[in-house]
């Protein structure tokens, strides 16, 4: 949750839920929608409390008084003369694949009095992408809702074809009476109804329980993951890693390895993408290598898993080519959505390289470079072949009109641009992706002579590494900027995308860059038009396309930024790691010393805090880990 939105957001254990500030869910839609979730589903869509027979006040609003619980005080309605009969102290938590809710009625009178409580409960098991902003509608023939009462509540069920989940609602007491929420007709909504009475000053509890049970996942198994420690940290940098570290457990999830055992990963961010993704899970256990290595072996081996083997212009599966985003939604199943393995990225298979690599680098241990050697060849292969190395001498992706348009980091529409604000036409090459294989190749190079005993394919992985740098800098620098362009865009003319963007920053993290030319960049970087004071911006400003509040042209990204860190550090810029480093933990320390997705890009000196971007996840991995790739980027200088 970000500063730009009130609702509470509680998560543990691959489920979230969203609640108002009374604690209640509404069904909302489109920016900030509310709800039950778990495996890109909504597993509730309505959780409204009256007590005598009106909704409640809020004496106190909702708070999260840690990640997976809330709290919150109620009353009904009353007057300076007929104060509440009572008071309700109610209390939510999420684990996995379920929301438990603790009302603690409390009277306030010297007679017995008697509560009337009602909660209407309902799940539309809408899939994440039905609830997006855009109202996309998907048909979904022979869907059938329906509502059972049971012995301690209700059963909410969802059907279609061969797909079926259910929402289970207990409670005890058991209730008095479930009866239709309204008239509408076919509605599932239902009404359950407790009068409880209180003594004298008296107290009553009623405890209700969710169990959320998702198509191919009945009951899913509860992680030991601890909640977050208090922390005794007492400066910046060692609180926003340790807040970090939490909301990387907070957002593991488990994935199939290599072999069919079970790992764990991180996801990449609530509400939307709480789902294994390559690019973001690769940069995240990148950054992550010095503190826990263990979870660049399991993302490793969960994508190994995901490796394509075969050509479907759908998903965008090429052989060899790593997974952008799994899925595991109803609109994923029925192929309504290209999402269910969707390999639309063009750097995640050169990061799985250079990933692969870094961890046989940081831990000495060459089990999992041995155990996936053929994943990276076949990965190598794809970068030659379907990835544009051979044919266009550069990693190129074609715009996706059934899935992303881009295909890069900067994956919305029109994030790879010229600087009158036209999006580049396909096939592209951007710049970084370039970089990531040229280091990719170096990597794999080393991994060949060292570990797999082929020296002939290291020196022809050495060579097209070398002819790669030196193309890139004649194809991709822009003489009069002094700067490397954005992109190539071979429609044919072979024009540079000249668009002023951080993707340049990426390029000293990788080498491509000869050293001089990466240390003008690294200072140009940190440039008013670039660096806001709070970090830099994915487009510098006074370019026509620059947006403080565009996604991907003017925001900021802690994680883009941690890259350029990396960079910067590699380049011996001690003093750009020191200022850049300063403004993101400031601006963390801005949000409970978490970092958000995104950031708006403006100013420092316009605001006396960063202004959040709307559409922002948090937690989200890449930006927990951020504070990470500081430290380290920090410790190297």
């Amino acid at each position: 949750m970000t500063q730009a939105d009130d609702r509470i957001q509680l998560v543990r254990d691959a489920t979230f839920v969203r609640l108002d500030a009374a604690g209640a869910i509404t069904g909302t839609r489109g920016r900030t929608p509310d709800g039950l979730f778990l495996r890109d589903a909504r597993h509730l869509s309505r959780w409204q409390l009256t007590v005598d027979g009106e909704t409640p006040l809020a004496l106190t609003p909702a708070t999260a008084d840690s990640d997976d619980t809330a709290t919150c005080v109620l009353t009904p309605a009353g007057t300076r003369d007929d104060p509440p009969a009572y008071t309700v102290f109610r209390e939510q938590t999420v684990s996995a694949g379920a929301l438990g809710e603790h009302l603690r009625l409390v009277s306030n009178r010297p007679e017995p009095v008697t509560a009337h409580v009602a909660l209407t409960v309902d799940a539309d098991f809408a899939d994440l992408f039905e609830l997006r902003a855009d109202d996309r509608h998907y048909d979904k023939p022979g869907a059938q809702h329906t509502t059972r009462v049971t012995s301690e509540g209700v059963l909410l069920d969802y059907r279609r074809a061969e797909w079926h989940s259910s929402t289970a609602v207990t409670s005890r007491p058991v209730p008095h009476d479930v009866t239709p929420a309204d008239d509408t007709p076919h509605s599932t909504a239902r009404t359950l109804t407790w009068y409880l009475p209180l003594d004298a000053h008296g107290e009553a509890d009623l405890h209700l329980t969710v169990h959320a049970r998702p198509h191919g996942l009945p009951e899913p198994p509860a992680t030991s993951r601890p909640s977050r420690p208090a922390t005794t940290a007492t400066d910046d940098l060692t609180r926003t890693c340790e807040r970090g570290l939490a909301d990387l457990d907070l957002l593991t999830i488990t994935a199939t390895g290599v072999d069919g055992e079970e790992v764990h990963v991180p996801a990449a961010g609530i509400p939307w993408f709480l789902t294994l993704f390559g690019r973001d899970s690769l940069l995240t256990s990148y950054f992550l290598l010095p503190h826990r290595p263990r979870t660049a072996a399991a993302t490793l081996s969960a994508l190994a898993a995901t490796q394509g083997t075969r050509h479907d212009p759908v998903s965008r599966e090429q052989p060899g080519r790593i997974v952008h985003e799994t899925r595991h939604g109803e609109l994923a199943h029925f192929r309504q959505v290209p999402y269910g393995r969707y390999y639309g990225a063009v750097d995640a298979t050169p990061l799985f390289l250079v990933l692969l690599h870094a961890h046989y680098r940081q831990t000495g241990d060459p089990s999992v470079a041995l155990r996936l050697e053929q994943h990276a060849r076949r990965a190598v292969d794809w970068m030659l072949t379907d990835g544009g190395l051979t044919r266009h001498g550069y990693l190129v992706y074609e715009p996706d009109p059934g899935g992303l348009v881009n295909q890069n980091w900067k994956d919305s529409a029109g994030a790879v641009c010229f600087t009158d604000g036209t999006q580049a036409d396909g096939p592209i090459a951007v710049s970084e992706a370039q970089g990531y294989a040229y280091d990719a190749l170096v990597r794999t190079a080393e991994l060949a002579e060292a570990l797999w005993q082929d020296g002939a394919y290291a020196q022809r992985l050495r060579e097209r590494a070398a002819d790669l740098r030196r193309r890139f800098t004649a194809d991709f620098w822009m003489t009069g900027a002094d700067f490397p362009a954005l992109a190539l865009a071979l429609d044919g003319r072979g024009r540079q995308v000249d668009a002023l963007a951080s993707d340049a920053g990426h390029l000293l993290w990788s080498g491509i860059l000869e050293p001089e030319a990466a240390r003008r960049v690294g200072r140009r970087l940190m440039e008013p038009d670039f660096f806001s004071g709070w970090a830099i911006r994915t487009l510098a400003a006074g370019q026509k396309p620059y947006h403080p509040l565009s996604y991907h042209r003017g925001s900021a990204w802690p994680h883009d930024n941690a890259v350029i860190a990396l960079g910067l550090a590699r380049h011996g810029l001690s003093d750009e790691v020191g200022r850049l480093a300063q403004g993101l933990l400031a601006a963390a320390a801005h949000h409970g010393d978490r970092l958000p997705e995104v950031l708006a890009g403006y100013d420092r000196t316009a605001t006396s805090r960063p202004v959040p971007y709307p559409h922002s996840c948090s937690p989200q991995a890449w930006a927990a880990a951020t504070p990470l790739a500081l430290r380290t980027a920090l410790e190297s200088v």
